[in-house]
């Protein structure tokens, strides 16, 4: 087994540090989302965070890891009559993004259970991580399924099997903590209020501090078990550290000031429901007891507002997570009145075991393993939080040479309900929210023999298939005699995610101030529908005298608006640059996932110009799409009484429809996705003859 990275040999970080010790300290705060750039030790202060936690008292032999105190009177392997007791190390189990239900809840053999009445359970991670930790890298990539199962275990503190009638049931609390890059997609809201806690983490710009990371990693890939060895004080010293805070915890006092001032700032920030205020004292005990204290004070509320509410703020994907601290400090004062209950105005120290404050946590040391000069505790600042893509400029770049003059960037009109656009036919893709296709979860659609290990059994059929086999299998009594041959999986018919790839007209003829920004204001719809309906996105736009990628396919909506909000006008009209530009994509993404069918959407006036013949080039542009069968529906951006047309005749040669921006609305459109898919069977008629 490898060394783990020690814990306390992370430089900075110090708010995923905290968030991360306060769930050691109190687990019932609820977890930990850690949200960041790559490349920034999110996963490796994770993974050595388990090695900190005290030992775990379990029964002797329960795969459950029922408590000796107080077994599970429904685990699985009882009932226990006898509570003899081991300890083991806290386990940290990793939930990888790809893994199946059965891996996840455990699998259920049906065969045994039909043929002999035996309930054969192999638990799963559920099982592996009660009493422990959950962890999820990449959270915010988890299948929608995935997260079903994560939030009716965490909601419920058990785990559910069931299977055709057969079920199990098995206890299933654990620490879940999350590691994400919001460039790759936001989290359901849903799971996103399931984590007690949220941190942003981003390197370093200090050269000093960024000298320090490299130095310690190089040390500890050169000599793992030497680089360990040499932070073994101080590992030992934060493990008693949050022993001693779990044995104060009990006991620290949360007065009524500071739930007033919890309850008023939950109020003030007008987050939904009442999970917030529950996790913010749970938060603000655990900092009290971590710094040594048996009372709560106002700092310590204000520190949990910090690490309790920013994600839980979030109105829209579109939303920048963070909170803004004027409007908290104000809210604490206003709330404290003339007492602020913290009980510590003075200034002085916090009276945590080492002296510190803001959660004392254990001094850095310099990379030949002494203390350094100064500890590198902080408070949280505010540039520290991540903000991807609006720091970067989209769209477009520097006019071309030789086009108009480039128009500012208009803002975005307000974004509005769309209509559902799908692709037609039967996909086999991502789980999602779009498309029809083949999944594993559904309605039920019919049956197939298993290929491999029978997952969902269709009950119906398996009986079909063993019936006319009873007399020659001799059976006798009431029970059924079923072979494996006789077992028959379910097939279902759910919803998939598909690739919506925008190709947004950008050019002068878009530049009208008004009709950009209603433009954008739909473009903006699409994107929040997509990230309701859980597809890839990707951008490109066209003017002047060409087409780029402003946003290659990701998961990340927050990117692709971010890129529309800078996008400037100006220039001619490449409609055919633009779509041969969506080809590309297209041709690399279909290599890369071929079961995530595309969706076009064209949003233009279609009035190409530039070079020889541009309405040709575009037209020829648009049966290569055609000709591979890709749905597309092209947005028509013209206005004004005189109107002539050409982006209903693109949407012809594209083979697909044609929208106005008003159409787009959902209260507007009646029949629209049927339009598009008639659109596209008659386009599959016409290449078959």
């Amino acid at each position: 087994m490898s060394t783990p990275y020690p814990f306390t040999a992370v430089v900075g970080m110090d708010d995923l540090r905290l968030g991360l010790l306060l769930n050691a300290v109190s687990p019932a705060v609820g977890g930990v989302l850690v949200r960041g750039e790559k490349g920034t030790a999110k996963s490796t202060a994770v993974r050595a965070l388990s090695a900190l936690l005290p030992g775990v008292p379990v029964v002797s032999g329960c795969r459950f890891s029922c408590d000796p105190g107080a077994p599970d009177p429904a685990c699985p392997d009882g009932p226990h009559e006898s509570t003899d007791g081991v300890v083991r190390d806290a386990r940290m189990v990793e939930l990888p993004v790809g893994a199946s239900e059965d891996r996840l809840v455990g699998a259920l053999d049906i065969e045994r259970a039909l043929a002999d009445g035996v309930k054969a359970f192999e638990p799963g991670l559920l099982a592996d991580a009660h009493r422990g930790i959950l962890y999820v890298d990449e959270v915010n990539l988890l299948h929608d399924h995935l997260v079903d199962l994560l939030l009716d275990a965490a909601a419920m503190g058990a785990s559910y099997v069931e299977r055709e009638g057969v079920s199990v049931r098995h206890a299933a609390r654990f620490l879940l903590v999350g590691t994400m890059n919001p460039e790759e997609g936001e989290l359901r809201p849903q799971l996103l209020d399931r984590f007690g806690l949220t941190v942003e983490v981003a390197a370093s710009r200090d050269p000093d501090q960024r000298v320090e990371v490299v130095r310690r990693r190089l040390a500890y890939d050169d000599d793992p078990a030497g680089f360990a060895a040499r932070w073994a004080g101080e590992e030992a010293g934060l493990r008693a550290r949050i022993v001693a805070a779990r044995a104060l915890l009990p006991s620290v006092r949360l007065g009524d000031p500071a739930l007033r001032q919890i309850a008023a700032t939950c109020a003030a920030f007008e987050v939904d429901g009442m999970r917030a205020d529950i996790v913010m004292a749970r938060t603000a005990t655990a900092l009290a007891a971590w710094a040594g204290r048996s009372d709560v004070t106002a700092d310590d509320v204000r520190q949990a507002a910090l690490l309790a509410l920013p994600h839980r703020r979030r109105r829209n994907p579109f939303d920048a997570p963070g909170l803004d601290e004027d409007k908290l400090d104000d809210t604490l004062k206003e709330s404290a009145g003339d007492d602020d209950g913290s009980g510590n105005d003075d200034g002085d120290d916090d009276g945590g075991p080492d002296g510190g404050g803001g959660g004392g946590l254990p001094p850095q040391r310099d990379g030949d393993g002494g203390p350094a000069d100064t500890p590198q505790q902080q408070e949280p600042s505010a540039d520290g939080s991540y903000t991807p893509a609006q720091q970067q400029t989209g769209g477009g770049g520097p006019a071309a040479p030789g086009s108009a003059a480039e128009q500012p960037a208009a803002k975005a009109a307000e974004p509005f309900r769309t209509r559902m656009l799908s692709v037609p036919g039967l996909g086999d893709g991502a789980a999602g929210r779009r498309s029809r296709a083949r999944t594993e979860h559904g309605r039920t659609t019919g049956s197939r023999r298993p290929q491999g290990a029978l997952s969902r059994l269709h009950l119906a059929a398996t009986v079909q298939a063993a019936a006319p086999h009873q007399r020659a299998r001799g059976r006798s009594g009431r029970g059924l005699v079923v072979r494996r041959d006789d077992l028959r999986q379910a097939t279902r018919e759910g919803r998939e995610g598909n690739l919506v790839l925008f190709v947004v007209d950008a050019s002068g003829s878009m530049a009208a101030r008004q009709r950009m920004s209603a433009v954008k204001g739909a473009v903006l719809s699409l994107l929040l529908d997509a990230y309701q309906r859980r597809d890839k996105v990707g951008l490109v736009t066209f003017r002047g005298k060409d087409a780029e990628i402003a946003l290659p396919p990701t998961s990340s909506v927050d990117a692709a608006a971010a890129r529309l909000d800078t996008l400037p006008t100006g220039g001619r009209t490449p409609v055919a640059a633009g779509l041969l530009k969506a080809h590309e994509v297209l041709r690399v993404e279909r290599m890369r996932d071929p079961s995530r069918r595309p969706l076009l959407v064209v949003v233009t006036d279609g009035r190409a110009t530039g070079g020889p013949d541009p309405v040709a080039l575009a037209a020829r542009a648009a049966r290569l799409h055609e000709a591979e069968g890709v749905a597309s529906v092209v947005v028509d951006c013209e206005a004004g009484p005189v109107r002539l047309g050409l982006a209903g005749e693109l949407a012809q040669r594209l083979g697909g429809t044609a929208v106005t921006l008003d159409e787009l609305r959902a209260e507007s459109i009646t029949g629209l996705v049927k339009d598009v898919v008639r659109d596209a069977q008659s386009s599959s008629t016409r290449r078959a003859a």
